[in-house]
């Protein structure tokens, strides 16, 4: 990713550096514009939600953390002591997280990465990266070929049939054109405009089907209060 194209990694090195950032605008062509603060993703164990806390409870051998963004997770870790290697598609993301401390952060594509590893961790709906249903089969394939024997791919989604919930609580999904879980984005930050990307929300019962039918496991380790969930991946003995 060029930097030019990057705005959550020029808020994050801002942020970094001066302690503060502008606001880190999000875009979708069904929502409202969103913001994500930038200090969350800073945040220390102590602040992060349940459901994440769970997550590196669970995290064990030689760690993945996928889309490391800030390093929060991957710092975290290693406070632990444990073994981790970060990546992130954003250089500016990459050189902060090594500013900050992480010992092992690489710019790198999740589906062109080669290793072993006993945990691959993706958090934040890291699953999100898929973007579409149909890129699961990849998806699962470069899960497989990361993962050592007895290895877990731990991840965060959330079920986002909410969004069409109307005011009777009544979930109407009527003239969504496939899965109502992929959604478009587009970022910016201050004049950084990033490029469209699409990104997967997924029900945790679809997880298991997708799961089970490319031979691997889910359970589901949590669920939190608005349809969000921690799942565990694992192949099928």
């Amino acid at each position: 990713m060029k930097a030019g194209k990057d705005p959550m990694g020029r808020a994050i090195a801002d942020y970094y550096k001066d302690g503060k950032a502008a606001r880190l605008r999000v875009f979708s062509p069904i929502l409202d514009e969103e913001e994500i603060p930038v200090k969350m993703l800073f945040r220390p164990l102590e602040e992060m939600p349940t459901l994440e806390q769970e997550a590196l409870n669970h995290a064990r051998g030689s760690i993945l953390d996928v889309g490391a963004g800030a390093g929060c997770h991957t710092m975290a870790l290693q406070a632990m002591g444990k073994q981790i290697t970060a990546i992130d598609i954003s250089p500016l993301a990459v050189e902060t997280m090594r500013e900050r401390g992480v010992k092992d952060a690489r710019e790198q594509d999740f589906f062109t990465l080669n290793g072993q590893y006993d945990t691959i961790l993706m958090l934040m709906n890291g699953i999100g990266i898929v973007g579409t249903l149909s890129r699961l089969s990849a998806f699962f394939m470069q899960v497989d070929h990361l993962l050592a024997p007895g290895g877990q791919l731990l991840c965060d989604s959330s079920d986002i049939c909410y969004i069409y919930e109307d005011e009777d609580g009544i979930i109407d999904l009527t003239g969504v054109e496939g899965y109502y879980g992929e959604m478009t984005y587009r970022m910016q930050y201050k004049d950084t405009k990033g490029e469209a990307f699409p990104w997967l929300f997924i029900d945790p019962e679809t997880l298991s089907e997708q799961a089970a039918a490319h031979g691997f496991h889910c359970d589901i380790l949590a669920r939190g209060e608005h349809y969000d969930y921690l799942a565990r991946l694992t192949r099928h003995r």
